[in-house]
């Protein structure tokens, strides 16, 4: 019978469509990249997430994120997220937590109950805490390397991580995946060097943060401030999305 997953059931089948429906993908980091991936998810047929940000939409983020809007500023990234899922599939569940991931709270997320992890965090204490995790319990899961301070989104490719060249965020991955034993990781990555973003303290987080109130991780805190464009992260974003389906549905 027709319905909303019609045109996708015709390139995965009646079971790849149930493999989604049935699947649970934990998704950490609603941002540029995982925003974009969630969304994907939602529209090809995955029918339950746990969705992990504990950062607010930012005004700065409606250049790229595809949950920010004028109506969304200052509203939790996890809400957002799951209100679109909802007018997506409204037989999806979504799981908010609003929680900044690090191995201090891992023990509030039990990785047993998920058919796959998404790592779109940008921290790398925690990328490496969810990954070796995920690789400890056999769980799939599949990893966002550096989107910032990129122009060229045709150069995103799918390796794994010791197969990586350019993206300074992935060389130091790697480092620290061989110090924890980690034989492998699928991970999306970009071989074109990143631009140095302009200088220009008039239009600079640093000086002018404009982060919501609450906010609980303000720009003024981090080292680098990344310049970044719609079709970058989403691009990163929709490629992660993509093989997630692959992997639970083909």
């Amino acid at each position: 019978m027709l319905n909303q997953f019609s045109r996708s059931q015709l390139l995965l089948g009646a079971e790849g469509i149930q493999h989604l429906q049935d699947a649970r993908v934990l998704v950490f980091g609603i941002g540029g990249v995982g925003g974009y991936a969630v969304e994907a998810l939602a529209r090809t047929g995955v029918g339950h997430f746990t969705l992990v940000d504990d950062d607010k939409v930012c005004l700065t983020n409606l250049n790229r994120q595809i949950i920010a809007t004028r109506k969304t500023v200052g509203k939790y990234k996890v809400d957002v997220m799951k209100e679109r899922i909802l007018d997506i599939n409204p037989k999806a569940e979504a799981e908010e937590r609003k929680c900044f991931y690090l191995p201090e709270t891992a023990d509030e997320f039990d990785f047993t109950q998920y058919d796959y992890i998404i790592d779109a965090v940008d921290t790398v204490t925690a990328k490496l805490d969810i990954i070796s995790r995920a690789t400890k319990l056999g769980i799939p899961v599949i990893s966002s390397m550096g989107a910032g301070n990129k122009l060229d989104a045709s150069r995103f490719k799918v390796a794994d991580i010791y197969e990586t060249t350019i993206c300074p965020l992935a060389r130091v991955m790697r480092r620290e995946c061989r110090k924890r034993g980690i034989e492998h990781l699928k991970v999306v990555f970009s071989d074109e060097p990143p631009t140095r973003p302009l200088e220009d303290m008039s239009i600079s987080c640093r000086t002018h943060c404009i982060c919501p109130p609450g906010a609980a991780h303000k720009c003024t805190e981090r080292r680098d401030i990344p310049g970044s464009l719609a079709f970058v992260p989403s691009v990163a974003g929709l490629i992660l999305a993509g093989e997630v389906v692959k992997d639970l549905a083909l």
